[in-house]
């Protein structure tokens, strides 16, 4: 797992390098900004006219940096520095001095034009780094303000200058097409509201200490291949159908069997040994000829669910997806988290609509369950948010609540372990918003508990394999015409990928 540190924590991984590698701070610089512009010239080409707008802290100094080596690169490049209270930092007055004789730099001071920077076809934002303690206020809200009155392209070293890297930024702040960010994400960039100031997150590597990473703690991760490939459980010889597994979906309604069919297809799909369905009388011959490796169970009722028969065989129970919410349904539902016992659960869709309208029902959750909310179930279960981070907080403490996980889908979906750690997603894309594509992640979650996979485990190897599947899939059938069907059909070529 990738650690995501706060913005102190980045700080003292720039001195702990500095002291340990050891390396000059100026030094340190040069290698970022080496970073940015190999990335930048890969991305570009010399035929644009490129402004880069510096601050007088060291995130200036990286601009200053990064101008003089894109003119050596033969770039046409104009370079404003934003001259306010801040002091020149020492880094930003060497490469301030190293760009004497190649480049000349204009000063910004006192009122900013709106079309200051309307002449460059590409804009690089180097007025403040991950360090600003306050608001953007003033002269440099009035550059920020022209910076993203711009035309141009906006490419921000680092952070976009005004945004706060682990809190809310509810202040001016530069709008990125591009953000360049230096060896991790901050997490602010990972969360829904700062969309629209990241733009496009790119990482890039400048060597920072890995002894420091391994030393420091910290409550939020991203989840990478590494870490899939070590928990993905192996597979003998001699074993048989029996070890992999008994695992029940309960899905389906009138109309919306085929949420049991896609929950049924991605558990079978995902290494299950033996998947039984409980869908309505009407959807028995649907789920029999859709997924005829699995077995059904089929209700009292033509409709909806009303309830089942004894669970004591299944290791692992899927709930909600097309589940409906008819009295009877709720009903059933209750009587099924009391058969549950300790079986893990994975509850998603109309399971979730039915807990969060019927509050008495979150304590019979069995531990160690998955809940799989979208944001809008989500702030059903847990109540409304100011800002996203403190829609984290309330992640942190649905999961302490019940004893397990819940994963908050969407862009970078986010796992809360009931540890209070969070562990977010990279994988997936906008082509997975598409009717159905929760119902997947519940079938491919149900398989992994029913396997032995723990509540944490489970989630985080399935809401990545769920997210690389849909990748294939759009790398294929693009983002528009993506469907839920197509994710299925990817899941064994992403698995085969972590196969020794």
């Amino acid at each position: 797992m990738l650690k995501i540190l706060n913005s102190a924590q980045i700080k003292e991984w720039d001195a702990f390098t500095i002291k340990n590698e050891p390396i000059a701070s100026i030094d340190l610089m040069e290698r970022a900004c080496q970073a940015f512009t190999q990335w930048f010239t890969e991305q570009f080409d010399a035929t644009k006219k490129i402004g880069i707008v510096c601050g007088t802290g060291n995130n200036g100094g990286d601009g200053l940096a990064i101008a003089r080596m894109l003119h050596h690169l033969g770039f046409s490049v104009q370079v404003w520095i934003a001259k306010g209270a801040v002091l020149e930092s020492a880094d930003f007055k060497v490469n301030k001095e190293r760009l004497i004789g190649k480049l000349k730099t204009v000063e910004l001071s006192g009122t900013i034009a709106g079309n200051q920077f309307g002449a460059c076809d590409l804009l690089i934002d180097g007025v403040f780094g991950s360090g600003l303690s306050r608001p953007v206020e003033g002269f440099y809200a009035q550059v920020v303000k022209a910076i993203n009155d711009s035309p141009a392209t906006r490419v921000c070293i680092d952070i976009p200058s005004g945004m706060f890297a682990d809190q809310v930024t509810n202040t001016s702040c530069v709008k990125a097409d591009f953000t360049v960010t230096f060896q991790r994400p901050k997490l602010g960039f990972l969360l829904p509201e700062n969309a629209d100031r990241v733009g496009e997150l790119v990482v890039v590597n400048i060597g920072l200490s890995s002894k420091f990473l391994k030393e420091v703690d910290c409550d939020y991760y991203m989840i990478d291949r590494k870490s899939i490939r070590k928990r993905i459980k192996s597979r003998t010889k001699f074993q048989h159908k029996g070890d992999f597994g008994k695992g029940l979906l309960v899905a389906g309604s009138y109309g919306k069997v085929g949420a049991s069919v896609l929950a049924g297809r991605a558990a079978m799909r995902s290494g299950i040994g033996l998947l039984t369905i409980h869908v309505p009388r009407k959807g028995y011959e649907i789920i029999q000829t859709s997924v005829p490796e699995a077995m059904a169970q089929v209700d009292n009722a033509d409709e909806f669910f009303t309830g089942t028969e004894s669970v004591s065989e299944f290791s692992a129970i899927g709930l909600g997806p097309g589940l409906g919410t008819e009295k009877p349904t709720i009903e059933g539902v209750r009587e099924l988290l009391e058969k549950a016992d300790n079986k893990p659960m994975v509850i998603d869709a109309d399971g979730l609509n039915i807990i969060s309208a019927n509050r008495e029902l979150l304590h019979l959750i069995p531990k160690g369950s998955i809940l799989t909310p979208h944001p809008g179930e989500f702030r059903r279960l847990a109540g409304d948010w100011v800002n996203d981070f403190e829609k984290l907080e309330k992640g942190k403490q649905l999961a302490k609540q019940i004893e397990g996980v819940v994963v908050l889908k969407g862009a970078y979906s986010a796992i809360f372990n009931y540890n209070g750690r969070v562990y977010f997603n990279p994988t997936g894309n906008p082509g997975m918003a598409t009717g159905g594509s929760g119902d997947v992640l519940t079938g491919i979650l149900t398989a992994l508990l029913a396997q032995g996979y723990t509540a944490f485990d489970a989630a985080v190897v399935g809401v990545y394999i769920h997210g690389a599947a849909g990748d294939l899939a759009a790398f294929e059938k693009g983002l528009h015409g993506l469907i839920a069907s197509d994710i299925i059909d990817n899941i064994p070529s992403v698995f085969r990928q972590f196969q020794a």
